[in-house]
């Protein structure tokens, strides 16, 4: 049971007066370059709710970015934290190890892809879980160069906006960028020319070709995809795209990389997307869902490749902090227990519906997509023309975060509204919120 009661109230205006008084302070003491999407401040936040200081209390369609899968404070996470913190905060694994390390990485050889011998190394972040695999693969394979995609999101450490695909507001003003990153199409059914249908084997030629022409296979260390572009908009890669990628890349012993940072941890309705088409790349990030809203990232991946890097080439001061490893192990204890899978599927059915629903009354949706609770929907000008409407986007957004509804926009035109609801979300609250959405549309 939730300590706070799951039940969506609007008590002042959105930011409420406590919220405009700590945003002032903010001001004058956070930098500026830091967004927030809504500055509400928050109290507190559980099951699919968050509580503001002014007493309102919003449902949650963001997770924290697809963070809190588990809820904001699921009882196993905050149960095993709270008693990790009581022993000890910190050793640094480089210096002292720790039991809760290694149970995270055993843990994850057994949920991820594939029945080959694995290992793992825990970082802070998703940015520094692929700034890492780059150097796994380059210390494996001795080559250099790294593939990536249109619509690709991969952090915004230097090499990871190299990685990136989208100038603003992730890589505008920040450069000169890493040398030896290429990036290739990706199979974006919705936008490509001759139709979903032709997409996926046609994008696969076409990045296959590009990589031959361009760089050589001899040469490409990595390539790294998201199974499902997070901030590029949701992409799904069309059927037959991913496949025939990962199989050019096994064929010329280039690292297949597939960072499941957003989609991983239940958020598809699998433990991880690239199980959908049977991938089993060979190194997996993961972050985000990973812990329960603690800091902790990983790469996975086949022992040998994982034992490229010489010792003491891989880690960092905080990496695998025990605190976050304990709250892993509740969010994984989570995710089992109460069959998070099944809920987000379950969220995908619910939504899908009722999108589908609004989609034949407001011709503003030109495109629903997503697996699990990882949906989205893409807002254009015109359906033949498909021209976005970021306009659209804003302004919905902003209508249901009146209404203490808290939802994300996403995608490389920044016209698609995507949904991240915590997969303990209640289906009564999923669907009061679906229906403050509807509202949004009417009025926008």
């Amino acid at each position: 049971m939730s300590a706070i009661p799951q039940e969506r109230r609007v008590v002042t205006a959105i930011p409420g007066p406590k919220s405009q008084e700590l945003q002032a302070r903010r001001l004058s003491a956070v930098a500026g370059g830091v967004g927030s999407v809504l500055p509400v401040f928050t109290a507190r936040a559980d099951g699919g709710i968050i509580e503001d200081v002014d007493g309102n209390r919003l449902i949650d369609f963001g997770s924290g970015i697809a963070v809190t899968t588990v809820g904001a404070s699921a009882e196993a996470v905050v149960r095993r934290a709270s008693a990790q913190l009581a022993d000890f905060t910190h050793t640094c694994f480089m210096v002292t190890p720790y039991e809760g390390y290694v149970e995270v990485c055993e843990a994850l050889a057994e949920l991820t892809p594939g029945d080959h011998a694995k290992k793992s190394a825990l970082f802070n972040s998703g940015a520094e879980a692929v700034e890492n695999a780059v150097k796994i693969a380059r210390a494996y394979t001795k080559r250099q160069a790294v593939v990536v995609f249109d619509h690709g999101y991969h952090g915004r450490t230097n090499l990871t906006m190299a990685l990136t695909a989208k100038n603003m507001p992730y890589k505008n003003g920040f450069g000169p960028f890493a040398p030896e990153v290429y990036r290739v199409p990706v199979a974006y059914g919705y936008r490509w020319p001759t139709g979903p249908d032709n997409c996926g084997p046609e994008a696969a030629a076409q990045a296959v070709d590009q990589i031959t022409k361009q760089i050589g296979p001899d040469n490409v260390a990595a390539i790294i995809i998201e199974p499902v572009l997070g901030e590029g908009g949701f992409i799904e890669p069309a059927k037959g795209f991913l496949p025939a990628v990962a199989r050019f890349a096994r064929d010329n012993g280039i690292v297949f990389v597939a960072d499941e940072i957003q989609s991983g941890f239940c958020r598809t309705g699998q433990w991880f997307a690239c199980e959908d088409e049977g991938i089993v790349p060979d190194l997996i990030t993961t972050a985000k869902g990973i812990a329960g809203g603690l800091p902790l990232s990983a790469v996975t991946g086949r022992a040998e490749i994982m034992d490229a890097a010489h010792a003491g080439g891989l880690g960092g001061t905080y990496g695998g902090n025990p605190v976050a490893c304990a709250g892993a192990l509740g969010a994984i204890e989570t995710m089992r227990e109460q069959d998070l899978n099944g809920k987000a599927r379950r969220i995908e059915e619910v939504m899908k519906r009722r999108l589908s629903a609004m989609a034949e009354k407001f011709d503003v949706i030109g495109d629903i997509r997503g697996r699990g609770a990882m949906i989205a929907i893409e807002l254009v000008k015109d359906r033949a023309t498909k021209e976005p409407d970021a306009g659209a986007a804003g302004a919905l957004a902003r209508a249901c975060h009146a209404e203490s509804v808290l939802v994300l926009t996403c995608g490389t035109y920044g016209n698609v509204l995507r949904f991240l609801p915590p997969l303990v979300i209640g289906e009564d609250l999923l669907n009061e919120g679906l229906d403050v959405i509807e509202t949004a549309l009417a009025a926008v």
